[in-house]
């Protein structure tokens, strides 16, 4: 006689097999995985879809100067980085969408699919919010996975303050960060840099936690609180990373590191950085990575790399992980330049510390592998790593860049050796690539193909293994999102609102050119046979016409090796 489970195992697979959707499943984090390759096995996504969008695509994020008020000129966001008009929708339905959400005027945080809930961070522009405090600030939005219906949202006021030096959250970007959800959680960091744990129900199932004032949060300082609704987003801790003690970071322009959840841990980027000038680091000190119990938010160590006092400008990158020679990893891109490993299990504190410490494994400088020297700034100079560092059989892929208002510039690819350790600049580098710019892209890489793109619109395949160039194309528009390999194609968003789908090969082909209306800053999400794209207005929910319903929702698939 069959095993219960073995005659249910079958009855699913035939469901899925059905379906024709056997790999659906939820996309819960930054790149779906730990290690961050931007690959999905899903099936039957939608290859192209009518958006509805019928305004010209947006303008492009070139960099423009403008005075200073002490007279002096620097460098300032361009229009993209303003608020643009919201494309208008035809009166008949899209083809090929289940449903489009409104966002607000600005969408930087890339949209997770977990337990039926999709959640994804905006400014706290129209059409959602009508909290007047938070103008400006940020919002976390929860929606119903099949219909794309409002659940829950936190809005977050903007962080200010009197000191003139500080230049943060002063461009109406929002949530910059992507969240992770992890069962009933959801974790992400804010507009004001604080470590925010969400109950993935909202206030709907009451307001659960040690931290109790929702209310007083959304109002903001010195302000009066507001009234709380079920449609309100519960917060059940946060650590606020500018005013505590132990952290006590200096945030440049945003705080938008992806977290990542590991076991019981959280690991988190500090996003710390320059002052208004640029070139003066306030908290030189101040930790770089960071570990918290994912509990209570209590912090648990801190990383040993130092990098505070060799900041070329900010650190924005996202932490990835794997298990490499029986070890679980965790790599971070310094803002430096250098990518780190660090052993994924904090040591504990040493005599007279309050908190423990997560040990460099390995250090690997992309600059200097690329022969890098100069003025940070300069076309030829270094860079910081913005992109998450990717993990694919051992090894680890890594690009530099900088922020896109200081233009043009030389930048580096790199495949490392993830096996080694030490200062393995020399050692563990496996190839690098020099023919691209700056990016803020994290590659995806599959079947021995990668994927990158650079901040001037430029779109790469390699040879994983070699670095090999198969092919380029010039979008010749801004790019600032990450390719999205699944299905068979490469799906690929600009800042002129255009999504870019190639045939996932190493012969060009270019399949379509959606319209979408406005810049898309964010990465496709494949989910459970739907591709969610995110502009800065809107959310789309992408499927092909004949899917009637949502697939059956399987675990995620494992890492590769």
């Amino acid at each position: 006689m069959a095993k219960p489970w073995t005659v249910v195992g079958v009855c699913l697979l035939a469901l899925c097999s059905a379906l024709g959707t056997a790999q659906a499943a939820d996309w819960p984090q930054w790149g779906g995985r730990n290690t961050r390759n931007m690959v999905s096995p899903e099936r039957h996504l939608p290859a192209s879809f009518d958006s509805g969008a019928q305004t010209p695509p947006a303008p492009a994020a070139d960099a423009v100067k403008t005075p200073d008020d002490d007279g002096k000129t620097s460098l300032k966001k361009g229009p993209e980085w303003q608020e643009q008009p919201a494309p208008t929708l035809h009166a008949a339905a899209p083809r090929n969408v289940k449903w489009v959400a409104p966002l607000a005027t600005h969408c930087y945080g890339t949209p997770v699919v977990a337990a039926g809930k999709v959640v994804v961070g905006a400014n706290c522009g129209k059409p959602h919010t009508t909290r007047p405090s938070t103008r400006g600030g940020g919002a976390v939005l929860c929606l119903q996975e099949a219909t794309g219906q409002l659940l829950w949202q936190l809005a977050i006021p903007r962080f200010r303050t009197d000191d003139r030096n500080f230049n943060f959250d002063d461009l109406n970007l929002g949530i910059c960060s992507t969240a992770a959800v992890d069962a009933n959680r959801v974790y992400l960091v804010s507009n004001r840099a604080e470590v925010l744990c969400l109950d993935a129900e909202g206030l709907a199932n009451g307001n659960d936690g040690p931290f109790q004032d929702e209310a007083g949060f959304i109002a903001g300082p010195n302000n009066p609180p507001v009234p709380l609704t079920d449609a309100d987003g519960d917060i059940l801790w946060l650590l606020d990373m500018i005013h505590d003690p132990n952290v006590d970071v200096w945030v440049q322009d945003a705080a938008d590191c992806s977290i990542l959840v590991l076991g019981d841990y959280l690991y988190v980027c500090t996003s710390n950085g320059t002052d208004q000038s640029h070139r003066r680091i306030p908290r030189p000190n101040a930790p770089s990575l960071l570990v918290l119990d994912k509990h209570t938010g209590r912090i648990v160590a801190r990383d040993d790399a130092r990098i505070g006092p060799r900041l070329f400008h900010g650190e924005w990158s996202s932490p990835s992980a794997a298990e490499v020679g029986g070890r679980m990893l965790v790599f971070h891109g310094g803002g430096d330049g250098v990518c780190y490993a660090f052993d994924a299990q904090p040591a504990p504190p040493s005599p007279g510390e309050k908190v423990g410490t997560l040990k460099t494994v390995w250090r690997f400088d992309v600059n200097a592998a690329a022969g890098r020297t100069g003025k940070y700034r300069a076309a030829d100079g270094p860079s910081e790593i913005i992109s998450t560092p990717v993990f694919h059989h051992n090894r680890v892929y890594c690009s530099v860049g900088q922020d896109p208002v200081h233009g043009r510039g030389r930048g580096e690819l790199v495949c490392i050796d993830a096996t080694q350790a030490g200062d393995i600049t020399e050692s563990g580098l496996m190839w690098v690539f020099a023919g691209l710019d700056r990016s803020l892209s994290t590659v995806a890489v599959s079947d021995g193909l990668l994927y990158a793109a650079d901040n001037s619109g430029r779109v790469f395949c390699l040879d994983a293994d070699t670095g090999k160039l198969h092919w380029t194309h010039d979008t010749e528009q801004p790019i600032c999102s990450s390719p999205l390999v699944a299905d068979g194609r490469v799906y690929l968003g600009t800042d002129r609102g255009n999504l870019f789908v190639f045939a996932h090969a190493p012969e060009l082909t270019i399949l379509h050119t959606l319209r979408l209306g406005s810049a898309i800053a964010c990465t496709p999400t494949p989910a459970n046979g739907v591709l969610f794209v995110a502009t800065q207005h809107r959310l789309y929910a992408a499927a092909e016409e004949n899917q009637s319903a949502l697939p059956a929702r399987l675990a995620p698939a494992p890492e590769p090796p």
